[in-house]
């Protein structure tokens, strides 16, 4: 169990060092949902003389006025019997405080820091783990004291701003409020009492503790009723009266309240010893007739055991709520984090190549449309298996290819004088007519083509995730991919025109022979030489054979 409360020490201390103080901000917030322990109090109610008597250390602020202006964590961690007593700061890791003088002046030096040397308040906490063999296993949240009215150098408003930070702490249903009230006056002004029934109406979450008994004074009826009060075993009823504390109005409290016994001024004053003064408030209730029977159960250390434990046991309550909580949000913060995208870096090479990676992705996205990975490639297909041949049909060759027109085109190519076999002239203008009608297809086609490509451009400019977290280069990735398929749809429509060219302007056999024209002297020449080289061959045949017979 005490793992628990170590465990959450350690979440806190996590969610102040990034920032988590569980104010109001667009981020979710861990530390609303931790259990704590929030001590609320009046001026002058003895709310830090509780909180040191619980350490068993004088190490609080004191003076005038609102001397707490910020929340303080306090979390106690009990070390073994022997072992030397010390403190830490989360601001300051690496320093132990063994002295408690220090680590008060620490205090007052870190809220100056956060809130200058005026008297304003802030909500950002301290926080501070103090080890010791003499505490148990507890943390506390100590807040400013609830005050009537500002002092010297505090704006006006600073009664409803502590009131406020106080609230932000203790309406969260997480939050067990410890209320501090002096029992030398009169419950019906107790401002931690006030408070603490705005936002827990039923008492479940409330403890309430007195100090200040011993000051009490013995011959009016308060004593009585206070004795009634701490008396009590079954539900705890703080009921309002002028003269008797006791009428009309009850508050219900789920938990017994509990006594204590602070040291006083003077004893401050000559720096009584903490441990003596817990034996001193010891024998007090050992040895008041009013509070004997009751001694088991008040104090300053019954109460910190108490607290411990119920600590203890809310958090074990709490645990699976929080572990859903951090599941659901770490899903959450995930799932926003990839949609936002990965941070700019900060040097220009790893910016260009954060560049060249989303180009890349944005590439691939691409070439799976036209691979058939994303939808949309097929469509392409389509324009070659269906509406270019659709558009081929359309066209009318039975019109060019009409007896009437083919018999026009033959008489052309007469010309003046009639032929018997038609010439080869007016086939070809016959079948370049009709050729010629296919470059209006074939440019439809290059353009149906390019519009689609177009359109998976801009569909996987927008399924490029890493594109979205970048508007300016979304847009120069778009124009520069439409500007590609500009250039390369002008290539594509001067490549299918030369392609029906090259079909319009075959070679026949008269074509070729026109294409190997040779000079006629040069081909009587040649043939000359040939038969005069065939004459010469023939006598060395004859005149070698007659050679060799001899």
């Amino acid at each position: 169990m005490e793992n628990l409360i170590s465990l959450v020490n350690k979440i806190q201390r996590a969610c102040t060092a990034l920032g988590d103080h569980g104010e109001a901000s667009a981020l979710p917030t861990l530390w609303d949902s931790l259990p704590a322990i929030a001590v609320v109090g009046g001026q002058s109610s003895g709310k830090s003389s509780v909180l040191e008597s619980v350490v068993g250390k004088d190490f609080l602020p004191r003076g005038s006025g609102i001397v707490t202006r910020r929340p303080l964590v306090l979390q106690l961690h009990k070390i073994e019997e022997g072992s030397r007593e010390y403190a830490e700061f989360l601001h300051l890791p690496r320093k132990r405080f063994t002295d408690f003088v220090a680590v008060r002046k620490e205090i007052q030096d870190e809220t100056d820091r956060e809130t200058g040397r005026t008297k304003q308040i802030s909500s950002v906490p301290i926080h501070l783990s103090i080890y010791s063999p003499n505490v148990v296993n507890l943390t506390l949240i100590d807040l400013p004291g609830l005050t009537k009215v500002a002092v010297e150098g505090q704006p006006d408003s600073i009664v409803l701003d502590i009131e406020n930070m106080v609230r932000s702490y203790i309406e969260k249903p997480n939050c067990i409020i410890l209320a501090i009230s002096p029992a030398n006056q009169d419950l019906a002004t107790s401002d931690a009492i006030k408070i603490s029934r705005e936002v827990d109406p039923t008492g479940d979450r409330t403890i309430g503790v007195l100090t200040k008994i011993d000051l009490m004074d013995k011959g009016t009826d308060a004593v009585d009723s206070y004795q009634a009060l701490l008396n009590s075993s079954q539900v705890y009823d703080v009921t309002l009266n002028e003269g008797q504390i006791l009428e009309g109005r009850a508050y219900r409290l789920k938990f017994p309240w509990i006594g204590v016994v602070n040291r006083s001024q003077a004893d401050i004053n000559k720096n009584v010893d903490m441990i003596a003064a817990r034996r001193r408030e010891r024998e007090y209730f050992n040895s008041t007739p009013e509070y004997k029977h009751l001694a088991h159960r008040m104090g300053s250390e019954h109460l910190a055991k108490m607290l411990s434990k119920h600590l203890e046991t809310v958090i074990k309550s709490k645990i699976p709520g929080i572990q859903s909580l951090i599941n659901k949000t770490i899903a959450e913060l995930e799932a926003e984090l990839t949609r936002l995208g990965k941070p700019v870096p900060a040097d220009a090479g790893g910016k260009l190549y954060s560049i060249m990676e989303i180009c890349r992705s944005f590439d691939q996205i691409f070439k799976d449309h036209l691979d058939g990975v994303r939808p949309g490639g097929d469509k392409i297909y389509n324009v070659f298996d269906n509406q270019l041949p659709a558009a081929l049909k359309r066209l009318q060759f039975d019109k060019q290819l009409s007896m009437e027109n083919i018999r026009k085109l033959i008489t052309e190519a007469d010309g003046y004088q009639p032929h018997l076999i038609a010439p080869e002239q007016g086939y070809r203008r016959l079948i370049e007519s009709t050729l010629i009608t296919i470059r209006g297809p074939a440019e439809a086609a290059v353009d149906a083509v390019h519009s689609l490509l177009k359109d998976l451009v801009h569909k996987s400019v927008s399924e490029t995730v890493d594109l979205k977290q970048y508007p300016g280069l979304r847009a120069e990735v778009g124009a520069a991919a439409v500007d590609s398929l500009e250039r390369m749809r002008d290539e594509s429509k001067k490549a299918t025109l030369q392609l029906v060219d090259m079909e319009c302007g075959y070679l026949t056999t008269k074509r070729l022979s026109s294409l190997l024209n040779e000079d006629p002297a040069i081909m009587e020449r040649r043939g000359a030489l040939a038969k005069r080289l065939e004459l010469y061959r023939s006598a060395q045949t004859e005149i070698d054979a007659v050679a060799w017979s001899k």
